[in-house]
C-alpha cells in the first residue's frame, strides 16, 4: 500500500472512528470502523492487513479524546453526518423521569459509590449508565467515589479500582470527578470529633449481643451519658489503634424511641485489625478506626455536594440513619431516588455476586472475570457486546421501585442493531455431515455483508465435497438452497446441482442452508455462556482481524478473539 492510499485510509478512518464514538457515546473499535470504511473505499480491500493497522492507530487516538473533542472535530470534518446524529438523539427524548426538584439546585451532582471487591458484574452497570445519562441531560456532575473502607468484610481489589474506570469508559461515559474514600480518614475523624462536641455520638464497649437486647428493648447503653472529655479521649485511643476489634466502637446518639431498632444508636466506627490493600502498596497510611457505610458515605454527599443519590430499595435505612448526623450538623439531605434491583434473566447459571464468581473463579469452574459464562462487564465486552447497548437497555429500565427481571434478549437486540452493519459474514458448521457435489461450479461467492454489495464477495473453494450441519442434510429427493452456491436435490448420498429460481425456492419453503468446503477450512473454537463450542469455518474466516465482530450465517454473531493453531472467538448472540 503506498503512501497515497495510506493517507486516504487514514482520513477514511479518523471520520469513521469519530462517527462511531459519537453516536454511541463510546470508544470507537476497529471493527466497528472497517466495515464502513472498505464499504466507501473498496480498492483498499487488497490491502486489508495494511488498513487494519491504520484503522487500529486512529482507534487507539479517537479513544483518548474528551466527548467534546470529538463533536468538535467531527464538526469540521462531518458536519453533514454529525447533524444526522444529532438530530436522532434529539428525536429520541429523554427516556429516564425528571429527577426530583432539579430546578431547586444551580447544579446536578450525582455519584456512583461502588465498593472496589471485583470487576462489575451486569447488574453494577445499571448505576453508571442511569448516572452518566442524567449527567448528560441536565449539564450535570458525575461523581466516582470508591467506598473502599471495609478491608475486611468487603476487602479491596486492587485491580478493581481500574477495572471500574475501563468499565465507565466502555459504557460510553467520563466521570468528572474521582474521589478514594481510603484517602480520608482524616476527614472522617474530624467529623466524628465534631459530632461528640455536637452531643451526638459517644464510644461504647458494651458486648454486640448485650447491645442488641438493649437496643431491642429501647433502652439505653450504660455508656451513652459518658462526658465529652472522655469520649474524645477513648475515639483517639481507637484510632492511635489501641484497641482490639470488638472492644470499642463509636455510636451515633439517635431516637431510642424509633419505631425501626436499626436505626437506634448505630455504630459509624469500629476497630478493623486487617491491613488495607492500599496500604500494603504503600499508598496511604495504616490505619485500625475504620467508619461504617452510612457514616463515610453521608459525610462524603454532603463534602462533595450530591444533590441527588440513586440506591437500593432496601438501603432505606441508610438515608434514615445518615438523616440524624445531617440534623446535628443542620445540615440539608439530599434528594433520594430509591429503585428496585435487577436480575438477569435467561443465559446464565452463575448468580449476579461478585463473591460468587470470585470464587467460580479460585475453584476454577470459570476462566476468568471475562469468561462468557460469567455475567460481568468484562466479559459483554469481551464477547462483542457494545456499551453503548448495555446503558441503552439499562437507562430503559428506568427507576422503578419494583424488582426488574432483565431479559438478555434487550440487550441483544440493542446490540445487534449496532453491529450488524460491521458484520462480515461467514459460514460455520458444527458436527459436519459430508456430503459430495455434482454439476456446480468449483468456487462459491457469497456476499461478504448481503446489506452492503459493495464491500464485495467471498471465494469458497467448494472442489467436491461440502460439509453441512446435520439437521440441514436434506433427505433422498428433497431439495436444499446452499448459500451463495445454489440449489441441490439429494440423489442418495450425493447433493446434484439442479435449476431453480430463488422466488420459486421461497415460495416452495425450500431450505436454504449453510455450508463449508470438506477440504478446505478452519478450526473453530467458539466460547459461549453455556461453554465451548467447535465447528469448521470457510477458509476466508482466518483473515477475520481479532477484535471484530462477524456473523456466522445462521449461527449468530461472535466476536473474533484470536487466531492460534484454531480461531478462538466468543459468542455474543444470535
Amino acid at each position: 500500500m503506498d503512501d497515497t492510499m495510506r493517507e486516504t485510509a487514514r482520513t477514511a478512518a479518523r471520520k469513521h472512528a469519530l462517527l462511531n464514538a459519537v453516536k454511541h457515546g463510546t470508544d470507537p473499535e476497529v471493527g466497528a470502523v472497517m466495515g464502513p470504511l472498505m464499504g466507501e473505499n473498496p480498492d483498499l480491500r487488497q490491502h486489508a492487513d495494511d488498513v487494519s493497522g491504520v484503522v487500529a492507530a486512529v482507534v487507539s487516538e479517537v479513544g483518548d479524546l474528551s466527548p467534546d473533542a470529538r463533536r468538535a472535530e467531527l464538526s469540521e470534518i462531518a458536519p453533514d453526518e454529525l447533524a444526522d446524529i444529532e438530530a436522532e438523539n434529539e428525536a429520541d427524548g429523554h427516556p429516564l423521569p425528571d429527577l426530583p426538584n432539579a430546578d431547586g439546585y444551580g447544579e446536578i451532582r450525582m455519584r456512583a459509590a461502588p465498593n472496589p471487591n471485583g470487576p462489575w458484574h451486569i447488574g453494577h452497570g445499571r448505576m453508571p449508565a442511569v448516572i452518566g445519562t442524567y449527567r448528560d441531560r441536565y449539564d450535570g456532575i458525575f461523581i466516582l467515589r470508591f467506598d473502599d473502607t471495609d478491608p475486611a468484610g468487603k476487602r479491596p481489589d486492587p485491580d478493581a479500582y481500574d477495572w471500574i474506570r475501563e468499565a465507565i469508559a466502555y459504557l460510553g461515559f467520563e466521570y468528572d470527578e474521582e474521589y478514594l474514600a481510603s484517602d480520608r480518614l482524616e476527614t472522617y475523624y474530624e467529623h466524628a470529633r465534631n459530632l461528640i462536641d455536637a452531643g451526638g455520638a459517644y464510644t461504647c464497649s458494651c458486648p454486640a449481643g448485650e447491645f442488641s437486647e438493649l437496643k431491642a428493648a429501647g433502652d439505653a447503653c450504660p455508656h451513652r451519658e459518658k462526658e465529652p472529655a472522655t469520649v474524645h479521649d477513648e475515639f483517639q485511643g481507637m484510632v492511635d489503634g489501641e484497641y482490639d476489634p470488638g472492644d470499642l466502637v463509636l455510636r451515633v446518639r439517635t431516637d431510642l424511641d424509633d419505631p425501626n431498632p436499626a436505626l437506634r444508636d448505630w455504630v459509624a466506627f469500629r476497630m478493623i485489625d486487617e491491613t488495607h490493600p492500599r496500604t500494603e502498596a504503600g499508598e496511604i497510611d495504616g490505619y485500625d478506626c475504620w467508619p461504617l457505610l452510612d457514616f463515610q458515605s453521608g459525610i462524603d454527599d454532603h463534602l462533595t455536594g450530591v444533590t441527588h443519590i440513586i440506591r437500593g430499595i432496601d438501603l432505606q435505612d441508610s438515608a434514615k440513619r445518615q438523616q440524624y448526623v445531617y440534623d446535628y450538623f443542620d445540615w440539608s439531605y439530599p434528594e433520594v431516588i430509591h429503585w428496585g434491583y435487577v436480575q438477569v434473566r435467561g443465559d446464565y447459571d452463575v448468580p449476579l455476586s461478585t463473591s460468587t464468581i470470585r470464587e467460580r473463579i479460585e475453584t476454577g469452574d470459570l476462566d476468568g472475570w471475562d469468561d462468557p459464562r460469567a455475567p460481568t462487564i468484562a466479559s459483554l465486552r469481551r464477547r462483542g457486546i457494545r456499551g453503548a447497548a448495555i446503558t441503552e437497555t439499562m437507562v430503559a429500565l428506568g427507576t422503578s421501585t419494583n424488582d426488574i427481571d432483565l431479559s438478555m434478549s434487550s440487550l441483544y437486540a440493542n446490540n445487534r442493531e449496532i453491529v450488524d452493519a460491521e458484520a462480515d459474514r461467514y459460514f460455520l458448521v458444527r458436527d459436519g455431515v459430508e456430503r459430495p457435489v455434482v454439476g456446480g461450479p468449483e468456487v462459491a461467492t457469497p456476499p461478504v455483508h448481503p446489506e452492503f454489495e459493495d464491500r464485495g464477495r467471498r471465494e469458497i473453494p467448494v472442489a467436491d465435497t461440502v460439509l453441512l450441519e446435520p439437521d440441514d442434510v436434506p433427505d433422498d429427493g428433497e431439495r436444499a438452497w446452499l448459500k451463495g452456491y445454489g440449489p441441490v436435490r439429494a440423489d442418495g448420498a450425493e447433493l446434484s446441482v439442479i435449476d431453480l429460481e430463488v422466488d420459486t425456492a421461497l415460495d416452495e419453503d425450500v431450505p436454504f442452508v449453510h455450508w463449508v468446503p470438506a477440504d478446505d477450512t478452519c478450526q473453530v473454537r467458539l466460547r459461549t455462556v453455556t461453554g465451548d463450542v467447535t465447528g469448521l469455518a470457510e477458509p476466508g474466516s482466518v483473515d477475520a482481524t481479532p477484535g471484530s465482530i462477524v456473523q456466522f450465517e445462521r449461527v449468530g454473531y461472535a466476536r473474533v478473539d484470536r487466531h492460534d493453531d484454531e480461531t478462538v472467538a466468543h459468542f455474543t448472540h444470535r
